[in-house]
C-alpha cells in the first residue's frame, strides 16, 4: 500500500480523560510508526486544538489513540462522523458499549456468553447498600470498578464489609455507576482483535492482587506469556469467544478483550477495549508481533481500515 493513499493523517492523542498520560505515550508510538512507513502523520491533541482545525488544516483521516472518556466512549467518534472524517476503530455504538462495563456485561449475559456474577450500585445508593449481604451473594470476595473508566483506574478488591464500603466510595470518585463483580480466582488472559480476527492469546502474570494501573504501566515484575501456554483447543476456543464478545458489543476494526479463567477451567469475560494501549508495554502490539506483524505494519494496517469508511 502506498503511503500517499492515506493523505494527511491526524494521530489523536492526549485528551482530557484520566488516561491522558497513557494516551500521549500511545499516540507518540503510533505517530512514530506511521511516519516510519512514510505516511504524512501529525500529532493532534484535542485538549489543545479545536476539532474544526482538522478541517482547516486539511486532514484526511484520524488515527484515534485516545483512551478513556472523550476518546474511547463514542463521543469523539460521533464528532468525527459529523465532520465526515474517517477514523480508526469501532463506531459510536461499539465504543459507547465497550466503555460501559455494566452494559457490556448485560449484553454478554443476555447472549449467554460467560461473565462473572455482578451487581450495580449507583453513587446515590452507596449509603443504603447492605455490604455484608452483597458480599455473601457474590461469593465473599469482589472487585469494584467504576463503570466507565479504563486502565484499572478506581478499581479495588474487597473481602469484608468495611473494605467493600471503602471500595464503593473510592470508585464513586470516578463514576456515578459502580460495578461490583464476583472475584474470579485464576489466570488472566487478553486477546487482541485485528480486522475481526483474534490475535495470539497473552497470559498476564503479576505479583499484584490484580492487573492494576501500576502493573500495567509502571512495574518491572509483570510477566507476559505469548504463547499463553494453552492447549491448541483451549487457544482456539478462547479466540473464538473473544471474537464473539467483540462483535456482540458492535466492535469493529481492532480492539482487545480481557478474560479470566478460574481454577475449574471456566472462562469469564471481563471487559472490552475499543482503543487499546499502544505503548511499549502494550498488549496488542505484543500479540501482533508473535503473529508476525511488526509495530509499524500493525499501525498501518489499523489505519488502512479508514480507507473503507
Amino acid at each position: 500500500m502506498k503511503a500517499n493513499a492515506f493523505g494527511k493523517v491526524a494521530v489523536m492523542l492526549g485528551g482530557t480523560s484520566a488516561e491522558r498520560d497513557v494516551s500521549l505515550k500511545s499516540g507518540m508510538a503510533v505517530l512514530k510508526g506511521l511516519v516510519a512507513k512514510g505516511i504524512d502523520a501529525h500529532a493532534f491533541d484535542p485538549a489543545a486544538h479545536s476539532l474544526q482545525e482538522l478541517v482547516e488544516q486539511k486532514f484526511d483521516r484520524v488515527f484515534i489513540a485516545l483512551h478513556g472518556r472523550g476518546g474511547e466512549d463514542g463521543s469523539m467518534q460521533g464528532a468525527l462522523q459529523i465532520l465526515e472524517m474517517p477514523y480508526t476503530g469501532s463506531d459510536v455504538l461499539g465504543c459507547a458499549l465497550g466503555m460501559d462495563k455494566v452494559r457490556c456485561k448485560q449484553i454478554w449475559h443476555s447472549l449467554g456468553l460467560p461473565t462473572a456474577n455482578w451487581r450495580v450500585v449507583t453513587q446515590a445508593e452507596i449509603e443504603q447498600v447492605n455490604v455484608e449481604a452483597m458480599l455473601q451473594e457474590l461469593g465473599g470476595r469482589v472487585i469494584v470498578k467504576p463503570a466507565r473508566e479504563g486502565s484499572s483506574i478506581g478499581m479495588s478488591i474487597a473481602d469484608n464489609g468495611r473494605s467493600l464500603a471503602l471500595a464503593l466510595q473510592h470508585a464513586a470518585q470516578f463514576d456515578d455507576d459502580l460495578l461490583v463483580e464476583q472475584w474470579v480466582e485464576g489466570a488472566e488472559y487478553t486477546i487482541g482483535i485485528l480486522e475481526g480476527k483474534a490475535l495470539p492469546v497473552i497470559r498476564l502474570q503479576t505479583p499484584h492482587e490484580f492487573y492494576d494501573f501500576e502493573a500495567k504501566y509502571q512495574a518491572n515484575d509483570t510477566q507476559y506469556h505469548c504463547p499463553a501456554g494453552l492447549s491448541d483447543d483451549d487457544e482456539a476456543s478462547l479466540r473464538t469467544l473473544a471474537e464473539r464478545a467483540f462483535v456482540a458489543i458492535g466492535g469493529s476494526g481492532w480492539g482487545r478483550i480481557d478474560v479470566m479463567r478460574n481454577n475449574a477451567g471456566e472462562w469469564f469475560l471481563l471487559e472490552a477495549n475499543t482503543v487499546p494501549g499502544m505503548t511499549e508495554k502494550s498488549l496488542v502490539p505484543m500479540a501482533a508481533k508473535v503473529a508476525g506483524l511488526q509495530f509499524n505494519d500493525l499501525v498501518e494496517r489499523i489505519l488502512a481500515q479508514t480507507l473503507e469508511r
